[in-house]
């Protein structure tokens, strides 16, 4: 069965432009004009994938972005975010809330295609992975993509979850900010060390005391305490 897209734009012109790429990479692709509409729909059927524009008449796009991972029937979709603005600091609002990635206006098509094959081949690697990971009071469940504090449920965003689970497979071992990007991330991904850091910010806040468990090493990157 194809995966499913859905596409959350309101520029007539660029909705057929995705959906003619994406459904010749062999995608199901759905449209909607308005965040709430998309919104809906996503909690109706849950997508494979979000492709979301920042500008809407109606909601922005980040409060889109932001209502998705606080849904728990939603919090491990991949949105990959779809705007004009392209200042770095429009960036990181967009992964501080989540995002998996983000394309600028004008974009090519192909690079589109490719950047959401990357994120789901991502996901796939997820879903399809069967370790269960136990350190100290955290427990991570890959297949199911449920984290666990003392027994607790916490919601983590898709990068946050591959975050910590890039820490944990290392325990005591240091992870520089550019191996944790290539990992997490991947390679030709327009992020910035401070992606990382913001990142780690919120991961340590999620999971209260044992967020202290994931160490700064000044000047190279993060650990994992053992």
């Amino acid at each position: 069965m194809a995966e499913r897209i859905l596409v959350i734009d309101d520029e007539p012109d660029l909705l057929d432009l995705v959906r003619l790429a994406l459904a010749q990479g062999g995608f199901e692709v759905e449209t909607c004009t308005r965040g709430r509409e998309g919104l809906e729909r996503a909690r109706r059927a849950p997508p494979d994938l979000v492709v979301l524009d920042l500008m809407l008449p109606d909601v922005p796009g980040t409060e889109i972005c932001r209502q998705i991972r606080r849904d728990p029937g939603l919090a491990d979709v991949p949105v990959l975010m779809l705007t004009a603005r392209s200042e770095e600091v429009d960036r990181i609002v967009g992964f501080e809330l989540g995002a998996d990635d983000y394309v600028t206006k004008p974009f090519s098509p192909r690079e589109l295609l490719l950047r959401v094959r990357a994120i789901l081949r991502r996901r796939r690697g997820r879903v399809g992975a069967d370790a269960r990971l136990e350190r100290g009071a955290i427990r991570l469940d890959p297949e199911r993509h449920r984290c666990e504090v003392a027994g607790c449920p916490v919601a983590l965003t898709p990068r946050e979850f591959e975050l910590l689970t890039a820490l944990m497979e290392r325990p005591g071992r240091v992870l520089s900010r550019a191996r944790l990007l290539e990992k997490v991330w991947g390679t030709g991904v327009r992020v910035t060390d401070r992606t990382v850091d913001t990142h780690v910010k919120r991961l340590r806040e999620k999971l209260g005391p044992e967020g202290a468990r994931i160490e700064t090493v000044r000047g190279v990157g993060y650990r994992f305490a053992e």
